[in-house]
């Protein structure tokens, strides 16, 4: 592809639909996956995970706010150039070639199905709350599968009803959260907040240490340009999605958070397993709230693999059709799904689920679960600078300079945000991260060198 400045005043090209896809996503259904990817059921686990930092978290939460929607404006552009399924996988690729691209692909797709079976154990806990299971490792393990097959089943049906439970999954859960949000400021207590800063470290330090904590609950704003190729004009859609999801789900996240902290006492909080439960509780003066919270949490959640299931699919589709990743993942469903990708995730996903419960959660799935915010980061790295590459290579005759200066800041503070991100996620994860990227090298190789075996005989 002819590369070119991605301001307004050029013109994107278009990248072809693969033949037989339809794009089924409107902006209701494209903002609801951005929304139900990035709300998953962390939220609710969330306000006790940062509340022994103090309320400095608020401000680390608003940081990662601004960084996400930049990161929404930044793939929104990126659309506009490759409107195509398996964006974050195309971008790299087109900009620096085969093994960027690869790279990013083996890189997300490893955060999808490793973040796909942590989502699918944390179902557990909230329907341990409605139907006691009483430690049973036996039962856990089937709700946990039930839990990772069942949002599989949707999308083998087709993305249209991947779309439609997207819709109703992210209103369910949506709703209640902020309720929570709204009702409970009139609730809340100023001695409830405890002190602003209760880590002992610098504000400076105690933000970034609070972020790192919450660097996972932002992944997924990238969810409407990995699902381009079945977004409806994806060259404007995309964008939107991304801007409104991201800002809708900042806004129940800063919230949430906020009315429960007012709620529940801070030394309480910091040991809370369930602090939307006791949130309500403090609301209501009874105790259903855990019981409600636990039904919205496992829709939530369900929800969240919905979404996170098809988006595992869509990266290695993409990077399949260019010979930089098995054939298999390249075959389509008649509902317009990669089914292969859902198989293998699913798979996958059940195998990290069954060494979960057989090793125990503090073992190997624990550290592989540390460095999907590692993973994730290397497409948005990759995404941002070939966005910068494009705008370098842009012409004075096709770019207006205000598009640009605004293309430009977005972009380097995208890859900025991206960098800091991976940082955040501590020494050992970024170890362990590189080390799970370089484990995908030999398949390139392999992939790369039948590929070419196969071009000379033709």
């Amino acid at each position: 592809m002819t590369a070119t400045s991605t301001t307004e005043a050029t013109e994107p090209e278009r990248a072809p639909v693969a033949p037989g896809r339809r794009r089924t996503f409107g902006l209701a259904a494209a903002t609801a996956l951005v929304m139900g990817n990035i709300i998953g059921g962390g939220v609710f686990a969330l306000p006790a995970t940062v509340a022994p930092y103090g309320t400095v978290s608020l401000l680390a939460f608003a940081v990662l706010s601004v960084a996400a929607v930049l990161l929404a404006l930044l793939f929104g552009r990126l659309a506009r150039r490759s409107p195509v399924t398996g964006g974050l996988y195309v971008y790299p690729r087109d900009a620096f070639g085969d093994f960027a691209g690869f790279l990013s692909a083996w890189s997300y797709w490893t955060m999808c199905w490793v973040s796909i079976a942590a989502l699918a154990v944390a179902v557990v806990g909230y329907v341990d709350v409605l139907v006691p299971l009483h430690g049973n490792h036996t039962l856990e393990a089937v709700v946990a599968l039930a839990a990772l097959w069942l949002p599989a089943a949707a999308n083998f049906a087709g993305t249209r009803w991947v779309g439609a439970v997207q819709v109703v999954s992210t209103v369910l859960k949506f709703v209640p959260l902020l309720v929570v949000g709204t009702v409970g400021l009139f609730f809340v207590r100023a001695d409830n907040f405890g002190p602003f800063n209760a880590s002992g470290q610098s504000v400076t330090g105690a933000v970034a240490a609070s972020a790192a904590l919450l660097l996972y609950s932002f992944l997924g704003v990238e969810s409407a340009a990995m699902s381009a190729g079945e977004v409806r004009d994806p060259e404007r859609t995309v964008g939107r999605a991304g801007v409104l999801g991201t800002l809708g789900s900042a806004l129940v996240y800063l919230l949430g958070t906020v009315a429960v902290f007012g709620l529940v006492p801070h030394d309480r909080l910091t040991k809370s397993g369930a602090p939307f439960a006791d949130a309500v509780d403090a609301i209501t003066g009874g105790h259903w709230g855990g019981t409600a919270i636990a039904l919205v949490a496992v829709a939530s959640i369900t929800g969240c693999l919905n979404g996170w299931i098809l988006l595992a699919a869509q990266m290695p589709y993409a990077a399949a059709r260019d010979g930089l990743f098995p054939a298999p993942f390249a075959r389509v469903g008649k509902g317009g799904v990669p089914g292969f990708g859902v198989w293998a995730c699913a798979v996958l996903g059940t195998l990290l689920i069954a060494l979960n419960y057989t090793a125990g959660p503090d073992t190997t799935f624990r550290v592989l679960v540390l460095i999907t915010t590692f993973t994730g980061c290397v497409p948005y790295l990759l995404s941002a600078a070939a966005q910068l590459y494009w705008l370098a290579q842009g012409t004075r005759d096709r770019v207006r300079p205000a598009g640009l200066a605004r293309d430009l800041i977005v972009a380097a503070l995208s890859f900025a945000f991206s960098f800091w991100l991976m940082a955040g996620a501590g020494y050992a994860a970024v170890y362990q991260g590189v080390l799970f990227l370089f484990a995908g090298i030999p398949v390139y190789v392999w992939l790369r060198g039948r590929r070419e075996a196969r071009e000379q005989h033709t």
